[in-house]
Order: C-alpha cells, then sequence, then structure tokens
C-alpha cells in the first residue's frame, strides 16, 4: 500500500458564529498544522513559536515557508501527500501565509485530496464525519471544531487545539487506508443511509480526479463546480 502521509492545518482568525465561507474572510492566518503517517512513531506538527519558544498566534510567512520546505521533503521520501479538503483550503491558505504559490500547487495537484476525489465521482461533497461513519471510524474529537479553533488557540489552549489537529490527522490517516484497502469508500448521509463509491484504481490525486467523467447534478438546485477548488492554482499548474 502506498505510504500516506495525512496532513491538515488550523487557522488562526476568530470569525463570526454561522460563517460558513471561511476563505471571503482571509487572510486567516495559520496557528498550527499536523501530519502523520503509518511508519511515523508519533505526529508532525508545526506551530508559530515567540522569541522564548512558546506558541504564537499565529505562523509568520517564514514559518510557513519552512512548512512548505518540509512537505515538499517528505513528498521527496515517498510519501503521498493525503488530505480532506486540502486542495480547496489547506494548501491554498498556506500559498497565502507562505508566498509559495507555485510550490503550493504542486504539492496541491499532486497530493491525494479524498473530498475532492469523492466530489469528482459524485457532484457533491462529503463531510469528514459523514465519511467517518460510513468507514466505521472513530469521528472527530468531540467538543472541537475547526470552527472553535481559532478562538481556543488565542486563548491560549494552545495543547488542546494541537490536539484536535492531530487527531483529524489520525483520522483522514484511517480514512485514506481504509479506502485504499477495500477498495471502497462509504459515507452515511444526512438522512442516515449508508452509501458507498468504488474506488477501483485507490485514492486518484487531484490531477487524476481532475480528468474523471462529470456526473449528473441536474437533481441539484445550486451544484458546486469543481474549478471552484481549483480557481487559486496559477493557470501554467492548473490539471
Amino acid at each position: 500500500m502506498r505510504r500516506f502521509l495525512a496532513f491538515d492545518i488550523e487557522t488562526a482568525k476568530v470569525l463570526p458564529e454561522g460563517v460558513t465561507d471561511l476563505l471571503a474572510h482571509r487572510p486567516l492566518g495559520i496557528t498550527c498544522a499536523a501530519a502523520t503517517a503509518g511508519d511515523l512513531p508519533q505526529p508532525l506538527v508545526w506551530h508559530g513559536k515567540d522569541p522564548s519558544g512558546h506558541p504564537s498566534p499565529r505562523m509568520t510567512c517564514e514559518e510557513a515557508t519552512r512548512l512548505v520546505d518540509d512537505l515538499t521533503a517528505l513528498g521527496s521520501q515517498g510519501y503521498i501527500l493525503v488530505t480532506w479538503n486540502g486542495l480547496g483550503f489547506d494548501f491554498d491558505v498556506l500559498a497565502e501565509e507562505s508566498g509559495k504559490t507555485p510550490e503550493c500547487a504542486l504539492l496541491a495537484t499532486a497530493h491525494v485530496d479524498m473530498l475532492f476525489h469523492v466530489f469528482c465521482s459524485l457532484g457533491h461533497r462529503v463531510s469528514l464525519q459523514k465519511a467517518a461513519e460510513g468507514m466505521r471510524l472513530g469521528g472527530k474529537k468531540a467538543g472541537v471544531s475547526g470552527a472553535v479553533a481559532p478562538a481556543m488557540w488565542a486563548a491560549g489552549r494552545f495543547q488542546e487545539v494541537l490536539e484536535y489537529c492531530t487527531q483529524d490527522v489520525h483520522l483522514a490517516l484511517q480514512l485514506a487506508e481504509a479506502g485504499e484497502r477495500s477498495r471502497q469508500f462509504a459515507w452515511v448521509t444526512q438522512r442516515g443511509a449508508l452509501r458507498q463509491m468504488p474506488l477501483p484504481d485507490g485514492w486518484l490525486t487531484v490531477r487524476q480526479a481532475r480528468t474523471l467523467p462529470v456526473p449528473d447534478t441536474s437533481w441539484m438546485s445550486e451544484p458546486q463546480r469543481r474549478d471552484d477548488f481549483l480557481r487559486w492554482l496559477p493557470k501554467v499548474i492548473s490539471p
């Protein structure tokens, strides 16, 4: 099986309750990031540091740049980066915070974004929690979410946010490996029904998923487009 390295970031900007389009409030900043793989003894974590070495409110441009460099180096070691919505969010934010848009675009198009693969196949999104339920995995950490994590970090609850971020990458890794082994993805719908999607070739990279036939979304009132995930990519790197 491929050596998946699950990756996730947590943003810094504290937003009002009910905000759904985080990218409309950018720049968002990055408080921390985490990655994990089956052959690593413990998760990798990144966060900004103040002069005393303690966590800072957000990562600087230089710190975000080092994160991009570290991910590139890990890819050169044979790891396949895997995310849930990394194409449409994590790498977009990381590109803005680091200023290394071409490098982030290359990472994004070469990596496996499971949500993007699912979207390209089905024509709609599936939440990570509903995917975890369908694949009979543990699910996300209770009491914490990406929406409240920025406020928790700002309040000095650094360890709780780091634990939340590492738990998310553990879940993403479990999901990636389970789908790769079974050649099948399953999720629970909003009505509680179990649905399944075959993965005959395992999870596809963003570049591969982009070439899948466009599914019929005529039953949807406002279907999202694939290009919505890709609009931040430089045209010379777009898949």
